[in-house]
């Protein structure tokens, strides 16, 4: 779904959509997975439920996995969504690499033990 770009992201096309939630989403399994290949680095207990980060258009937001959520579909919140009157459609998304996330998600005081950023 993603692959390698730069030295801080992956880049993949996901179809992107409204959706009424207040944080960005993808299918639940597609996000444990992508945290699993993308994130995990194989040592000890690791948290699958973690959210991405991902980039679109110039604006990052962390991205967390709902289950009703087509796969391969981002739900974008009506926030995020009223500044695009271009959705839905197939989109470039950028996925963060593990640092640059851990980074973004520090500067918007994203706690570990909190799965509601």
């Amino acid at each position: 779904m993603f692959e390698e770009f730069s030295a801080g992201y992956y880049l993949g096309r996901l179809y992107v959509e409204p959706h009424q939630h207040d944080h960005a989403v993808i299918h639940e399994a597609d996000h444990e997975r992508m945290n699993q290949r993308l994130y995990a680095t194989g040592e000890g207990v690791e948290r699958l439920d973690a959210p991405l980060v991902m980039k679109l258009d110039g604006a990052h937001f962390p991205v967390h996995g709902e289950e009703g959520v087509p796969s391969g579909t981002l739900g974008l919140p009506p926030s995020v969504v009223e500044s695009d009157g271009d959705l839905p459609d197939r989109r470039e998304v950028f996925l963060a690499k593990p640092d640059r996330a851990a980074e973004l998600l520090r500067y918007a005081g994203y706690d570990p033990g909190d799965s509601a950023v």
